[in-house]
């Protein structure tokens, strides 16, 4: 087993290197690259990616991305949770590598990371907005960053000079840094590498005055899983703190109560609720529209900016040569099983929006259907600037795909640990998983866990919703076992260490 893993390991670093050497180009020619992250943006609601909420017109703009770029279809994360997803971004490795693996912990900064390597072969690196992360950004020329969640309206933010408060709506400011720092503050002699990274959509969701009408006398389409009574999957559906019924608070999630009933902005809802005072089912469902409408208000905002600075690209002739790429940090639960959040390896959790638009290169309007995971944009970033990866870094460049040319031995399969448990928010189960196109298997494990353990397997292609658990049917017996072979492999070859909680 193991001289088969070294065996992959060293044509996965050859690849590398002929990827490198044949991609080398002078520093004038190198491409620009700007990464634009937001938080906890479900594929679900960019209009691209269709589905139930796309006659809303949600995000024109990053739709644009899609018409003159790539859209992926099947971009996934490693560990779906807000700062662990950020060191896999910037790392490379899958969590139990870079020591990030929950939002309680902190971030070693000092390991490598793909900005330092970029730096040191000529470009010149920015950070503007949430990164979530303790501590000063190391392998970036300029960092202005939001302390830990940030906050909506006049914000902080920390930069090598230290704090300042910043007046204004959070998405607005992030995008004016930005812009700024493209105009005024960049050494046009050098190619470019920057990140801006959105605070929205993340909970508790409050929109910019101006978009509170937004969807204002619409009826946002329900999940046909809104209700769902878990009765297919196991312990951990069962027994999570998550749902829209229970755990979304009224007051402080959706400025339904005491703190906002004299707030203008949130009068509507508060006027409405004290009337009527729905229950049951009834309250779900009237708290499920304010949550979408809240949360895609926040997003609307992000829409905005994502033109802004399209149009500035685009105004300026930076466009020609300069990547730009849209993804979000994990998936959301927009509604579907009663949910909101992230954490699980279900689908809306485990799968991020991922879109493309490289001039020349990458064809406008096509779609990839490759597995895509975010170990492997820090790969990416590289190769995009001609520069080697080092062999600690656990991904693959997709540049290949973004061009069309999906290797021969591209992945047919994803590895996913996810760790925050137990903890003060949602009370999701430990697990991890490996999935394919086709079919996922999922092991929770812990002292809460019947057993320390249980097991749950979907047909993606019979059960899209992942409603009903395939584990015991002996239909699937061979499928089963098959992952369970997979999922070991796949351990292997990330180093995860044995015994449970890596």
């Amino acid at each position: 087993m193991y001289s088969w893993l070294m065996s992959i390991t060293v044509k996965k670093h050859l690849l590398k290197l002929s990827i490198v050497c044949t991609f080398s180009v002078s520093a004038a020619e190198k491409p620009n690259i700007i990464w634009i992250f937001s938080d906890d943006h479900s594929y679900q609601t960019i209009g691209a990616y269709g589905g139930r909420l796309q006659h809303l017109n949600m995000t024109p703009n990053i739709d644009r991305l899609a018409s003159q770029g790539m859209r992926f279809d099947r971009c996934y994360v490693s560990n779906s949770i807000c700062g662990p997803a950020r060191a896999v971004l910037l790392t490379g490795k899958h969590s139990h590598l870079n020591g990030k693996k929950d939002n309680k912990g902190g971030f070693d900064h000092d390991q490598m990371n793909f900005a330092k390597i970029l730096q040191k072969n000529g470009y010149q690196t920015a950070m503007i907005g949430k990164i979530h992360l303790n501590g000063a950004m190391q392998g970036f020329d300029y960092w202005d960053v939001l302390p830990g969640q940030g906050k909506y309206n006049n914000p902080d933010f920390i930069s090598a000079e230290g704090k300042e408060k910043n007046k204004g709506y959070v998405t607005d400011v992030i995008t004016d840094k930005t812009l700024k720092w493209l105009s005024d503050q960049r050494d046009q002699s050098k190619p470019f590498m920057l990140m801006m990274h959105h605070k929205a959509p993340h909970r508790n969701w409050a929109p910019a005055k101006r978009h509170m009408g937004k969807y204002a006398d619409i009826e946002i389409p329900e999940p046909p899983t809104l209700f769902d009574d878990y009765s297919g999957r196991g312990t951990a559906a069962k027994m999570q703190d998550m749902t829209i019924d229970k755990t979304m608070q009224l007051n402080a999630d959706l400025k339904c109560g005491k703190w906002y009933k004299n707030n203008k902005q949130y009068a509507a809802r508060n006027a409405y609720y004290a009337k009527h005072k729905p229950t049951g089912k009834d309250l779900v469902k009237w708290k499920y529209q304010l949550y979408m409408k809240d949360y895609l208000r926040c997003i609307w905002a992000v829409d905005e900016s994502v033109g802004r600075l399209m149009n500035y690209l685009d105004e300026t002739g930076l466009a020609k040569n300069t990547i730009v790429m849209y993804c979000s940090d994990q998936g959301f639960y927009m509604g579907e099983h009663g949910w909101f959040d992230k954490r699980f390896m279900y689908e809306e959790s485990y799968r991020t929006p991922l879109l493309v638009r490289w001039p020349q290169h990458v064809k406008p309007g096509s779609v990839n259907k490759d597995l895509v995971q975010n170990i492997d944009f820090a790969e990416t970033f590289l190769d995009l600037a001609g520069v080697n990866s080092p062999k600690e870094m656990q991904g693959e460049s997709i540049v290949p795909l973004m061009k069309g040319n999906t290797p021969a031995d591209w992945r047919s399969s994803l590895y996913y640990h996810y760790y925050e448990y137990p903890a003060f928010w949602h009370a999701v189960r430990r697990h991890e998983g490996v999935s394919e196109k086709r079919f996922k298997l999922i092991r929770f494990y812990g002292k809460d866990v019947p057993n320390g353990e249980e097991w749950e397997f979907f047909d993606l292609k019979n059960d899209p919703q992942e409603m009903k658990s395939e584990y015991s049917n002996p239909d699937y017996a061979d499928e089963v076992e098959r992952l369970k072979k997979e999922l070991h492999r796949l351990r292997e070859y990330y180093q995860v260490p044995a015994g449970g909680d890596a």
